[in-house]
């Protein structure tokens, strides 16, 4: 049986929400809106104001800025903090760089929690595991990742158990494995999103490396679900995978779409990428059985539904495409 927190909401608080004018940034302020006081805190290097419900206090800037930070943070209740670098191959090409917005900026959100005395809720990734020694993957197997986009999300998530035992801080990391849904939108777009683009045009569909290595998708809409049920669990300092369970090879995935979308598409393949992993699976029996969390999701029904154009669950869908979304470099 479920717990409570398997339907969790959060109502009358103050809230900000940093990246949430991204890809699950806004589906969490679109979920939220209707009974706190949002805010957003958004450079929009790749978020877009149209995602946004008119009601919510925006706040451009960048999470590093501690005045824009201060200002967007002040008297909050809880802060969800999606804003990051996603891609596994920006980090490869900048690692310096990247390292900047994805440990330093987090770093400063957390300080910035503990002078209000807020709550975080941490997207984490499945980056922080590497190449599992065994599938599924449980929060307690060993963290070696293999690129510095999974450096990065393992720091910030130590940072979170950390700031929980030294400073008393309530924080709880979500490990996304790989998201997709509406509105993830630029040159990293993930790997579904890619597929349907050019499965539609009838061009090659182009997979990296033999395409049997396998990943976990999990559904923004499912996201923004654990993201709510660990923003009132009383289980703090942990992290949670978010995933489903269940894993498809990308080859498999690729004659998927071309099916749904009735395609004559050719599979083809190209390099393997640097920094890619074989295989990704959740164990998701932690969030289960602590958060009372669980994808409602299926794959299959996701992909149907972006053949369809049709909306998935309590996701209000501004546009007609269903996106990879998070870590979007490690979808192949």
């Amino acid at each position: 049986m479920m717990s409570a927190h398997a339907s969790a909401t959060v109502r009358d608080r103050t809230v900000l929400v940093t990246g949430g004018a991204g890809f699950i940034g806004s589906h969490l302020v679109e979920s939220l809106a209707p009974t706190n006081d949002v805010r957003v805190l958004d450079d929009f290097s790749t978020g877009d104001h149209s995602h946004l419900p008119d009601d919510v206090t925006v706040i451009e800037g960048d999470i590093r800025d501690p005045i824009a930070l201060q200002r967007a943070a002040r008297g909050v209740d809880v802060i969800f903090h999606q804003a990051a670098v996603v891609s596994v191959s920006r980090t490869v090409d900048a690692p310096r760089q990247t390292n900047g917005t994805n440990v330093d900026g987090t770093v400063l959100v957390f300080e910035q929690a503990r002078q209000e005395d807020a709550r975080v809720v941490l997207a984490s990734s499945a980056a922080v595991y590497g190449h599992p020694d065994e599938l599924p993957v449980s929060e307690s197997a060993s963290t070696e990742p293999t690129s510095p986009y999974g450096v990065q999300k393992l720091t910030v998530d130590q940072y979170a158990r950390l700031y929980a035992e030294l400073y008393d801080l309530p924080t709880v990391a979500l490990r996304y494995f790989n998201a997709y849904g509406p509105r993830q939108q630029g040159p990293y777009s993930g790997v579904i999103s890619t597929f349907f683009e050019q499965a539609r045009a009838d061009d090659p569909i182009t997979v990296a490396g033999d395409g049997r290595q396998t990943r976990d998708f999990v559904h923004v809409s499912d996201i923004v679900r654990a993201n709510l049920a660990a923003a009132t669990t009383d289980e703090v300092g942990t992290a949670f995978n978010v995933g489903t369970g269940d894993r498809i090879s990308i080859l498999e995935l690729a004659e998927t779409i071309r099916e749904v979308t009735d395609s004559s598409s050719p599979i083809v393949h190209r390099d393997h990428r640097p920094g890619d992993i074989r295989h990704s699976g959740a164990d998701v029996t932690h969030a289960r059985g602590t958060l009372g969390f669980e994808a409602t999701v299926d794959l299959e029904t996701g992909l149907k539904a972006f053949a369809d154009g049709r909306r998935i669950g309590p996701v209000r869908d501004r546009s007609s495409a269903v996106d990879s979304g998070t870590d979007p470099d490690m979808q192949q």
